[in-house]
């Protein structure tokens, strides 16, 4: 969802809209698929690795 806010609009104003944008939005259970993921490369590793590439 974009929400567009124009300069000069009042802080009350903008506080209504960014709320109602997170009530609309779809609010997921992430913690469902926590650990469901199995993989032998550990994270933290493969992080740091990843980001050595780009160098």
């Amino acid at each position: 969802m974009v929400v567009i806010i124009k300069k000069g609009t009042p802080k009350e104003e903008i506080k209504k809209r960014v709320d109602e944008a997170i009530s609309k939005s779809s609010k997921r259970d992430l913690m469902k698929y926590a650990g469901k993921l199995k993989s032998d490369i550990y994270p933290l590793e493969y992080q740091k690795q990843m980001r050595d590439e780009w160098e």
